[in-house]
């Protein structure tokens, strides 16, 4: 897989905001497919940066109504990326 396969965007939330100051994590939305490994090795080479840890988990698509018919949202893979101090995402950061 390319690494603009891997990484489809990054999810800027009150809490993603909070962690990003604080702990120096950044959250991704993610390829089903893609494991540890290839999420901070695409992390590392797209925005040039150190990569300290990096967790996975996957999201289950709510279920939702519109009257009588109940369908599924998709489900999808998060990475939560941890960098190595004094390494910042210019992009995401907007600065």
């Amino acid at each position: 897989m390319e690494m603009h396969q891997i990484i489809k965007k990054a999810l800027i939330t009150e809490k993603s905001t909070v962690a990003r100051e604080a702990a120096n994590q950044y959250n991704f939305e993610v390829d089903v497919r893609a494991n540890k490994i290839e999420v901070g090795r695409a992390v590392e080479k797209l925005f040039n940066v150190k990569v300290s840890s990096v967790r996975v988990l996957n999201v289950q698509g709510k279920k939702k109504r519109v009257g009588k018919v109940i369908g599924q949202r998709r489900s999808w893979k998060k990475a939560i990326v941890t960098l190595l101090p004094g390494n910042r995402i210019e992009a995401i950061e907007g600065t």
